[in-house]
């Protein structure tokens, strides 16, 4: 056999033995999303673990190289998950010896009197009035972006005290990894700031339990927390899917209404094919 031949047969026996524990199927799950091609295990086996999926899509960042660092969206439903699934990548990231920015978008809050100027339950407030999209865009998207000179600030306001924050700027390694997780992070002032946009998704069912077991104590208890999530939080969702749709424009959803064995939905062409 050539030396090309047997280049050619080792690739092969290597791809079939990476198809043995990984097979994919295409899934719709709305019209809107189009294709998305879900993680799968070879017939037989067992199903595919929450570390596994978060390896996967560990890998498929990783390999990223832009010349600037990589700015991560995890976006999602309030409740969906979102910071865990932010916390668990940075950290296996921060493993392999990358340099990991993790962020909240919550540290872009506008003042009170202008977060509740529509009022405390309102969903229009919600969406358009809490966070300081200028602000965002201008101390940790933009300085990290293709034109950016690395010098970011993760944060411009102090929600518990209601008034600024002024942070000294940090600057990026060349090929950091910046991990933001929020609520809208797609919407159009955003989106073509981020260089992957991931979607954590859970029923607005499963999203709301989880949302009133953490937020009732510091809400006024459960009916008050009941009673914000009805008027305020799912209605502001609602909102952000028909002006931004999420799901039809991210790189990758994570079902994430069973933890212990998420789906991954990759989008042919996107940028974590």
């Amino acid at each position: 056999m050539s030396e090309k031949g047997g280049l050619l047969l080792v690739r092969f026996l290597a791809a079939m033995a990476w198809k043995q524990t990984w097979s994919f199927s295409v899934h719709f799950p709305t019209l809107a999303e189009g294709a998305m091609v879900k993680l799968r295990k070879a017939e037989g086996q067992a199903p595919v673990s929450r570390a596994e999926t978060l390896d996967h899509v560990v890998q498929r960042i990783g390999r990223l190289r832009l010349g600037h660092p990589v700015r991560v969206a995890v976006d999602g439903r309030t409740a969906s998950g979102k910071t865990t699934l932010a916390d668990e990548l940075a950290a296996l990231l921060t493993k392999q010896d990358r340099s990991v920015i993790r962020t909240s978008i919550d540290g872009f809050h506008r003042p009170r009197v202008e977060r509740y100027a529509r009022g405390r339950h309102s969903a229009e407030g919600y969406y358009h009035d809490a966070r300081d999209l200028p602000a965002i865009v201008k101390l940790l998207l933009a300085p990290l972006g293709p034109d950016g000179d690395r010098r970011y600030r993760t944060a411009s306001f102090d929600l518990d005290a209601d008034r600024p924050l002024a942070q000294d700027a940090q600057t990026a390694e060349p090929d950091a990894i910046l991990i933001v997780d929020g609520t809208f992070l797609q919407r159009p002032e955003l989106r073509d700031h981020w260089d992957v946009a991931l979607f954590v998704r859970t029923s607005a069912e499963t999203a709301q339990a989880r949302g009133l077991g953490r937020d009732a104590g510091k809400l006024g208890g459960e009916a008050a927390a009941l009673d914000l999530y009805a008027k305020r939080y799912r209605p502001a969702y609602a909102l952000y899917e028909s002006f931004a749709e999420p799901e039809a424009h991210c790189d990758a959803i994570v079902d994430n209404d069973d933890l212990a064995q998420p789906g991954l939905y990759i989008r042919p062409g996107g940028r974590l094919a």
